[in-house]
């Protein structure tokens, strides 16, 4: 049997946002290359319906994920950025 290739999931220029995650042009490229429906985060003050739930559902997700908030030089890491971002 022959083994498949994985998806080259790399990010390139103007791909990853300074703010935490993902551009919609990265988004763009993760969802054509996986076949996924990555969606912009959500990031107003006070979301309704499914967009609330999304968003309850992501802080509690990833606000759970093993790491440090700020690197060693003090600067926030890419998953302080997210959580920032989402204002969980």
């Amino acid at each position: 049997m022959k083994k498949r290739k994985g998806v080259s999931l790399s990010v390139g220029r103007g791909e990853k946002s300074k703010k935490g995650g993902l551009t919609a042009k990265g988004r763009a490229k993760y969802n054509r290359a996986t076949g996924s429906n990555l969606q912009a985060p959500v990031t107003e003050k006070n979301p309704t319906g499914k967009r609330a739930a999304r968003r309850k559902s992501f802080c509690a997700r990833m606000s759970g994920m093993p790491g440090p908030l700020k690197d060693k030089k003090g600067r926030p890491t890419r998953k302080a950025l997210a959580l920032k971002r989402w204002r969980c």
